[in-house]
């Protein structure tokens, strides 16, 4: 039976308000919980960007929600210090944390001052970044040379279960990538077919009978017009490819690249919609394609946003879903 989760954007509220909306997602219904982790948000008009790791631990203690964060070790963070807050979430809440784990973003990790690297540099950092934390979950004293650098590092507060290491990809190439080291997949809403194409390189990579989530961007609002406006408001960011999104530095320069990004242009990267129902067979559809759990982000800014979204999609959406789904077993 898939999963239904609320994702939490770090760019979008204040750290008190986002822990609010993921207290009161599950009192309506939702199961899961996970959340971004940026330095800065995708633009000033978003204008915010709590520290994840903090907030992980407060979100995990005002719920019994298991949570992930999708984060980029290797520059702005050295992967035994990321490999330690993880194995204490872990020790504190035992088998309800994971971490999808990406290249990263000029745009968070620009902040060092350290040169950003291309694409297969970048991944052949994280590859290492991954050997390292495996080694110190795992209770070993650790020393690396390499593209990261490690001199005698070791956890001494293990959990009994280590954290899931869950890869983080948009495209066919990136998921079969990280088929051969990742424990999960982890992708975005895309077309159907670039989904199927994107899940197809993950098992043929190596993630065969791995399981595979979902992020689903989307924008609901009594009336389609407004529920466009704050898509193109608030996530036009979003839609920039691969090669122009990760190596942009700062807020104003997705600002500037993004002008002339049409509201109509948001479509499909924002699944955009008035009608509930409408929001229910999309969600379905990426069911179908075998995703267990499905994280639902609203890109409405503010708390009072996130908390029609959570009430409607509590009431009517969640229930259709899983009514779905009961039936076709």
């Amino acid at each position: 039976m898939p999963r239904f989760g609320f994702h939490a954007s770090h760019e979008q509220l204040p750290p008190g308000e986002l822990l609010r909306a993921v207290r009161e997602a599950e009192e309506a219904g939702f199961e899961l919980g996970m959340c971004s982790d940026h330095f800065a948000p995708w633009s000033h008009n978003q204008g915010h960007s709590g520290f994840a790791w903090a907030w992980l631990g407060a979100a995990l203690q005002a719920t019994s929600m298991p949570f992930g964060v999708v984060t980029a070790p290797g520059q702005r963070y050295h992967p035994a210090v990321i490999a330690q807050a993880a194995a204490t979430l872990c020790e504190m809440y035992p088998e309800r944390f994971w971490m999808a784990l990406g290249s990263g973003q000029a745009l968070n990790e620009h902040i060092t001052g350290e040169a950003w690297p291309k694409k297969s540099e970048r991944n052949a950092r994280l590859l290492e970044c991954v050997e390292v934390m495996r080694a110190l979950f795992a209770g070993e004293t650790v020393s690396h040379e390499g593209r990261v650098r490690v001199d005698r590092a070791r956890l001494y507060s293990l959990p009994e279960t280590p954290p899931e290491l869950v890869g983080a990809a948009v495209t066919p190439d990136t998921a079969r990538w990280v088929g051969g080291w990742a424990d999960a997949l982890i992708t975005i809403n895309q077309p159907l077919d670039t989904l199927r194409e994107v899940v197809h390189a993950f098992r043929e990579g190596g993630g065969e009978g791995k399981p595979i989530r979902l992020q689903v961007h989307l924008s609901h609002a009594p009336e389609r017009e407004e529920a466009l406006r704050l898509a193109h408001d608030q996530w036009r960011y979003g839609i920039l490819g691969s090669d122009v999104g990760w190596a942009l530095e700062m807020p104003e320069d997705f600002e500037q690249v993004a002008a002339y990004i049409r509201p109509e242009d948001v479509e499909p990267h924002v699944l955009v919609s008035e009608s509930l129902q409408q929001h229910a067979e999309w969600i379905s559809q990426f069911v179908d394609l075998g995703f267990e759990e499905v994280f639902l982000h609203h890109v409405g800014r503010g708390l009072e946003k996130q908390r029609a979204f959570v009430e409607a999609f509590g009431q009517e959406v969640l229930p259709q879903l899983r009514e779905l789904e009961g039936s076709s077993r």
